[in-house]
């Protein structure tokens, strides 16, 4: 194991979506992160190709089974960490609730991620990505004048304000139970994540700078020179020229620099020009004004496929995409300067590594074999 989090031991309790995430983002940093798995097949997709669940062993272990849940008491006692993603009360029914788990070992960070958080009067109610940013405010903004709202896939709820806080909540209390010698539960609720993400805009609201009517504002599409612009071939250009700077790159670029246009900042000039740039941007195909953009401040970029991405010059030459055990996936990030982080090995069958985790984290080899034996592990 590499990385700044080698040593680190940690429990994940299988789930999907924005709990593998944390799992990831702790084994890439290179955490020994333990994932339990059910004893059944999950069936489906080669699930040893879904990048994912990179990074750590799986143990299969059956919640159902009093030794099944005896053994994932003995791997608390040797954790740092616990991530689960049960509605809130499912741990604490199989007995592997914070109370006991921190009984058991009192610096565990006990990390919980949920959609509507353990309490309120929603915590017990199914949802997904786009119920919590469309309760937490995001969904309405990603609004054009006059259109519906886009989800933006699931990347806001679940990952951004669901595993990233996530990961960051389980290390802040990795890092404060390092000086307490406590450890302490991390309520991680991704609408909760999905309004932090949202705070900017909140302070624009104080400042008088953003008004609560979509697809009006500098970052919403309103103004002209924060859109996406189609092109010659069909294709797309992405504009972000905020700054007067670099507003003026973008304006020559256009070839407009020699013509008296209104101000920058006057709203009431913004759908006007909208429509001029929609109007130039359709004479040359993406790759012509790549061709004139690229390299300038002007903050214009072609708007790429995921195909397209990893294969972008710039995206290569960081090595921002790797390709690993025959998969193309986003490599590890951040990165640092003298603790490496790689990604530390391929996702693994359910199961795979139950017999080897448990050895590692002190079972010895006739506790094994009787877990096996009575079914509690497979």
């Amino acid at each position: 194991m590499a990385g700044p989090l080698q040593g680190v031991r940690v429990i994940e309790m299988a789930g999907i979506g924005p709990g593998p995430l944390t799992a990831m983002m702790l084994a890439d940093m290179g955490a020994d992160v333990v994932r339990v798995d059910r004893t059944a097949s999950p069936g489906g997709a080669d699930v040893t190709r879904d990048a994912l669940n990179r990074g750590r062993r799986s143990v299969a272990i059956d919640l159902k089974h009093p030794d099944g849940i005896a053994a994932v008491l003995r791997l608390v006692e040797r954790a740092d960490g616990l991530i689960e993603g049960f509605r809130p009360g499912v741990m604490e029914r199989l007995g592997l609730g914070p109370d006991t788990c921190l009984d058991r070992n009192p610096r565990l960070v006990y990390g919980r991620m949920t959609g509507w958080g353990q309490d309120g009067p929603l915590a017990q109610t199914a949802g997904h990505d786009i119920d919590y940013i469309a309760l937490a405010g995001v969904l309405n903004n990603l609004t054009r004048a006059g259109s519906k709202p886009m989800p933006p896939i699931n990347l806001v709820g679940d990952f951004g304000g669901g595993g990233m806080l996530l990961a960051f909540g389980v290390v802040c209390g990795l890092l404060e139970a390092a000086r307490s010698g406590r450890g302490q539960v991390v309520d991680a609720a991704m609408i909760d994540g999905s309004a932090v993400l949202m705070t900017m805009m909140y302070a624009f609201v104080a400042m008088g700078l953003w008004v609560d009517e979509p697809g009006t504002n500098i970052l919403d599409t309103g103004a002209h020179f924060y859109e996406v612009y189609e092109t010659a071939d069909g294709k797309y250009m992405a504009v972000g020229a905020i700054e007067s700077q670099f507003y003026a790159e973008l304006i020559k670029g256009l070839g407009l620099a020699d013509e008296e246009l209104p101000w920058q900042m006057d709203r009431s000039q913004w759908p006007a020009m909208k429509e001029r740039f929609t109007s130039l941007f359709k004479t040359k195909t993406r790759d012509e004004w790549t061709a004139i953009f690229e390299g300038t401040d002007a903050c214009v970029a072609p708007v790429l496929s995921m195909t397209e991405a990893r294969d972008h010059h710039h995206i290569a030459a960081r090595g921002t995409f790797v390709n690993y055990d025959d998969i193309v996936q986003p490599a590890p990030a951040p990165r640092f300067s003298r603790t490496e982080v790689a990604i530390q090995r391929r996702p693994p069958s359910p199961g795979e590594h139950t017999d080897e985790v448990l050895h590692d984290w002190g079972f010895e080899p006739d506790q094994v074999a009787a877990l096996r034996e009575s079914g509690a592990v497979a």
